[in-house]
């Protein structure tokens, strides 16, 4: 019998977010914020967080450092719920940080790595990440301890019986090499957004990037923002609309559409659900500033999610 529905070995940090800073920053200038949020950040806590406030058991393996970053960040993941039980303090690197800074319809995005990058394949328990039916991996190349490794890391798990979905987020240095290509066929999942996916594929449109990457990938779902998603399992393709809110922020909304459609997916949705719940999910973390604040409110999310209809029965089995 499984213990979770997930495991994940991700990473775990906070988000700083300013608001009100000019595209253009110069040097040797005090500039004001107009705001000031600090959220529980990193695309894999961001993901657990808001699957376990959807109601999934999520296992979370993590290192942070010995600091109250790490544990602030602890701290406000386990309150959703997410098992920390194998989540490890390093003394050897300070929790990782991102510092953001939005303008409107983008950003900028400063990270200092530290513990994010310090995981490696000897600090994850493999009996507690294979004590359940399916494995998430986000931020293939910002979790560079792990990168080398995730062939072995998926091998593993596959044996074990496992599914296993993966985000890589972006790529730092936009050159998308390996282990991606070797990895992709151990994937059943695949969650990258648009432009994320046309730099993997190598191609120009949409279209042409999804049949480049569909052999290797039964379901691929793309992320398009105000445009919605699309997803693709084998010959089937569907495009779901965007959910119509008046969004606060952005921030998480990618990771918050992977915990919808995931969510659905698991519990043997259709293709068409799970990229409804994705887009339903995502819009809800816009309400919000940050990537989990609108899942920590209870009501709001009750509320949002039912009156979009939010998948919440197995319709079919995926």
């Amino acid at each position: 019998m499984c213990l979770f529905d997930i495991t994940i070995a991700g990473e775990l940090n906070l988000d700083l977010i300013l608001y009100g800073y000019p595209e253009e920053i110069p040097v040797e200038r005090e500039l004001l914020a107009d705001d000031f949020r600090m959220t529980l950040g990193s695309s894999s806590a961001i993901l657990a967080h808001n699957l376990a406030a959807l109601g999934a058991k999520v296992g979370f393996v993590t290192c942070t450092g010995k600091d109250d970053l790490g544990r602030i960040a602890r701290e406000h993941l386990a309150a959703s719920g997410v098992d920390l039980a194998k989540a490890r303090i390093l003394d050897s690197s300070g929790t990782g940080v991102t510092i953001i800074l939005p303008h409107e319809k983008n950003r900028h995005i400063l990270t200092y790595a530290g513990t994010i990058a310090a995981m490696t394949l000897a600090d994850l328990d493999m009996d507690y990440l294979a004590s359940a039916s399916h494995f998430h991996l986000s931020s293939l190349y910002l979790q560079r301890g792990l990168t080398a490794d995730a062939p072995k890391l998926f091998e593993r798990l596959k044996q074990a019986g496992l599914t296993i979905s993966l985000d890589t987020n972006d790529d730092p240095d936009d050159a998308w090499g390996p282990p991606l290509q070797e990895i992709l066929p151990l994937v059943d999942v695949f969650l990258p957004n648009d432009r994320e996916l046309l730099r993997i594929a190598g191609k120009d449109t949409l279209e042409a990037a999804l049949d480049e990457l569909s052999p290797r990938v039964r379901y691929i779902a793309v992320k398009r923002g105000a445009k919605g998603s699309v997803a693709k399992c084998k010959d089937e393709f569907v495009a779901a609309d965007p959910v119509i809110v008046n969004t606060v922020d952005t921030i998480g909304a990618g990771d918050s559409y992977d915990a919808g459609f995931l969510s659905a997916w698991l519990r043997g949705c259709s293709l068409a659900e799970c990229a409804r719940a994705g887009n339903i999910t995502g819009a809800l973390s816009t309400l919000r500033p940050g990537g989990t604040e609108a899942f920590r409110d209870a009501k709001l999310m009750a509320e949002f999610l039912s009156q979009n209809n939010f998948p919440m029965q197995t319709t079919k089995k995926a």
